[in-house]
């Protein structure tokens, strides 16, 4: 395998009204630089004092040198059959295609970025830049905001990531989609306009029917992942039948998951009903046993015709839960189904239990601590607000809960908080609670226990 490891300077600015102004392409092996290719570029455009300041390319200093038009064949044929690797490859990447584009020419390659490795192999940095990482390892930058230094000296950086953990460096390599397996009318530059924020996106078909709907943290990267990765029949059949996308942003990933329930109950898309597993396949339960203590127990969602009190991914998350709240709550683990015996619990030896599993503590003063857990979980008394990112910098996400129900979300400007939160309530639209959006609601807050909860 191959790697070209790059690096631009530009006039600055986003890809769409960013110019490249020098590019360096270094060919690398996993160990060894193979073959570079360096180049100041005409942006056909004034470059900005304050590039010119941190850059040091002038005007004068490119006016004679190629247009990118002029060197995009060779900067095709160095990357043929490489994998695109950069020091936060979005930037580096995405101004590269958008170049191409404006030649007509869709520019494509599996890509790798430095830093997202870096944080993984070379973990506990006070900073990932290129600057102050490569410092920190020893290795020197000759032309610092150059592309020609800093291609040079991300190569250095990728050779000890590759000697280092190759396994696990290959792992954070980005497979572009290829258009070949995908329905012809679907707009490639859809995908490139897709944001890397929360939210969720919707797939359509040829007859612009919607078939599918998802939520992500990364709608980008998560849209994409359906584009490529797919491997189940259905999948792939889903895959070649998208036409077009659609998203919403929601800032907040807890109301992308209620909006995202809400939405495919209301629409049911052919293939959220052909392809949905169940995201929480076990839950906690609780019954009043023939002593008049109430037990608690876990047992598949569905198989149980009861409201689950919260809901778990995997038997051990369920175990591991149930333990803090024992712990918590100073109940007793016999009777939270931890500890099968016909005598008295472990807790109970060590005087962690105050003797329920053996009759020594009566209904009445237990139940009193097993009720405040449900209570706490079921929030059926409580009304807050919880807050969370909004769609922007400038705004907030609410979500209300009054008197345990659910009563829907909505988006502030940041000076709301200097109104009584009893006031929120104007920025909530009003949205439909059901056992799913509950389930949701409690695994969440469970999850996140660093969520801002605001009481009413």
């Amino acid at each position: 395998m191959r790697f070209a490891i790059v690096d631009i300077e530009t006039t600055g600015g986003s890809p769409k009204n960013s110019k490249i102004t020098e590019i360096a392409v270094y060919i690398h092996d996993g160990t060894t630089v193979l073959d570079e290719f360096v180049s100041l570029v005409n942006p056909e455009m004034k470059i900005p004092e304050f590039i010119t300041r941190l850059t040091g390319i002038s005007d004068k200093m490119v006016e004679n040198s190629p247009k990118f038009y002029e060197i995009a064949k060779k900067v095709i044929q160095i990357t043929e059959d490489c994998v695109f690797v950069a020091h936060n490859v979005g930037f580096d990447y995405g101004i590269i295609r958008h170049e191409f584009k404006q030649l007509g020419y869709d520019f494509r390659r599996p890509h790798l970025c430095t830093v997202r490795a870096s944080r993984y192999i070379l973990p506990g940095r006070e900073s990932y830049s290129l600057g102050k990482l490569t410092r920190g390892l020893g290795i020197e930058i000759n032309g610092r905001h150059r592309a020609g230094g800093d291609a040079l000296a991300t190569a250095h950086l990728f050779t000890l990531l590759f000697e280092k953990d190759p396994s696990n460096l290959n792992t954070f390599i980005q497979q572009e989609v290829n258009p070949k397996i995908l329905h012809p009318n679907l707009d490639l530059e859809q995908l490139d306009a897709l944001p890397s924020r929360t939210g969720i996106y919707r797939f359509y078909n040829e007859f612009s029917q919607l078939i599918y709907i998802g939520k992500s943290k990364d709608i980008k990267k998560r849209v994409e992942q359906h584009l490529r990765n797919s491997t189940s029949r259905k999948a792939i059949q889903m895959r070649q039948e998208i036409t077009r996308i659609e998203y919403e942003l929601t800032g907040s990933e807890l109301i992308a998951l209620l909006l995202e329930s809400e939405l495919i109950k209301q629409h049911q898309p052919l293939y959220n009903r052909m392809l949905r597993k169940n995201r929480f396949p076990l839950a906690l339960f609780d019954y009043t046993d023939e002593a008049g203590y109430i037990r608690f127990h876990i047992a598949p969602t569905g198989k149980i015709n009861q409201v689950p009190l919260t809901s778990f991914t995997t038997k051990k998350e369920g175990a591991s839960f149930v333990e803090h709240l024992v712990e918590k709550h100073e109940l007793c683990q016999k009777l939270c189904d931890l500890y099968p015996t016909n005598g008295t619990c472990f807790h109970h030896s060590i005087k962690k239990c105050k003797g329920a599993c053996g009759g020594l503590e009566s209904p009445e003063s237990y139940n009193e601590r097993a009720e405040a857990l449900i209570n706490d979980l079921l929030f059926t008394r409580d009304s807050f607000f919880i807050l969370d990112k909004g769609r922007h910098k400038s705004e907030k996400s609410l979500i209300l809960l009054e008197n345990g129900t659910y009563g829907g979300y909505g988006y502030a400007p940041f000076h709301f908080n200097s109104l009584p939160p009893f006031r929120w309530k104007r920025f909530i639209d009003t949205r439909p609670e059901d056992r799913d959006i509950r389930t949701i609601l409690s695994v969440y807050l469970r999850k996140n226990p660093q969520l801002q909860i605001i009481p009413i």
